[in-house]
């Protein structure tokens, strides 16, 4: 395969995955707001949601405050930001129409259509309930997009080079959902356990997708131990960091099998596999949750470096 064919297939599964991460961000955020504040504290959520979504320096340079018109504005339909909503499905898109004939039919009109429906919202809704509609939108579009890629694709180096992308942008979601939670959306004087806490933690659990399954996981009520827990070591949890890793290995192999050799980005990332293997949640938070998570984004982002020297120049 071409480098630029493999390269487009990776971008491509990674804006798309993107793309449903911010609208996750954002729905957890618009519910965190409209509870009362005896509740939800007098934290700035929507500061918290460009945060997590990686662009606060980019955010503050174009406008004053993080408010909900701004915020929303700013990832979800902004042409100034490269990584809002409707970047992201266009650049996807992009991306899809240059390795046309790599894809199948089914991949083609999911993105192609999601493409073309994005233009119906314009510069944005007119009302709550309507943003509310198209994030569920942005969220169900991208579950059709991964979908007809899981059913349809031919498990060869194409497929396993958009598995890469879906991977890696999807452990650096997870990794930077825990931060925020761990040095922005709790108040320093809030204790952990209290009902603030609870709701903040639900929500990061929600914006997963994983609050059912932490029940079935651990019978208990919601625990920051326990949430830690699931979304880095648990293999079982579809977002986790160790399941995000293992997969990538099982890629990365497949593709040094095909084409021959081994090289940096499978031992790199059998290396950081090996280290979710290795850790227990006591040592994490004793070295420090934000001191891991840190280290992890960094090695996380040393893996796409190196997947991109290897392979995608």
């Amino acid at each position: 395969m071409l480098s630029r064919t493999a390269d487009n297939l990776y971008w491509l599964a990674r804006y798309v995955e993107r793309a449903e991460y911010l609208a996750r961000i954002l729905e957890v955020t618009q519910r965190l707001t409209t509870l009362p504040l005896a509740y939800v504290g007098s934290s700035n959520e929507w500061e918290s949601a460009v945060a997590t979504a990686g662009c606060a320096h980019a955010f503050a340079a174009t406008y004053p405050e993080a408010n909900e018109e701004a915020v929303t504005d700013f990832l979800c339909f902004s042409t100034a930001n490269p990584s809002s909503i409707r970047n992201c499905f266009e650049l996807a898109r992009t991306n899809a129409r240059a390795v046309r004939t790599a894809l199948t039919v089914e991949m083609w009109d999911a993105i192609n259509g999601t493409w073309l429906e994005l233009k119906r919202f314009g510069n944005g809704s007119t009302s709550r309930e309507e943003f509310m509609r198209f994030l569920r939108w942005v969220q169900e579009s991208s579950l059709r997009f991964d979908g007809s890629a899981y059913r349809t694709m031919l498990r060869n180096d194409a497929y396993w080079f958009s598995r890469l992308g879906v991977f890696i942008e999807r452990a650096d979601n997870t990794a930077r959902i825990l931060d925020v939670k761990y040095h922005m959306l709790l108040p320093a004087h809030e204790r952990v356990g209290g009902p603030l806490d609870y709701f903040q933690w639900s929500a990061i659990l929600r914006s997963v997708s994983a609050l059912t399954a932490y029940h079935w996981v651990y019978r208990e009520s919601v625990k920051p131990w326990l949430i830690a827990d699931l979304l880095i070591l648990r293999d079982e949890m579809p977002r986790s960091l160790a399941s995000c890793y293992e997969n990538l290995v099982v890629y990365l192999d497949h593709i040094a099998r095909a084409y021959g050799r081994q090289g940096s980005a499978q031992r790199h990332a059998r290396a950081v596999r090996a280290r979710l293997e290795n850790s227990r949640m006591e040592e994490i938070f004793q070295q420090g949750m934000h001191e891991f998570i840190s280290q992890f984004i960094d090695d996380n982002n040393r893996l796409g470096v190196a997947i991109s020297d290897q392979y995608l120049m």
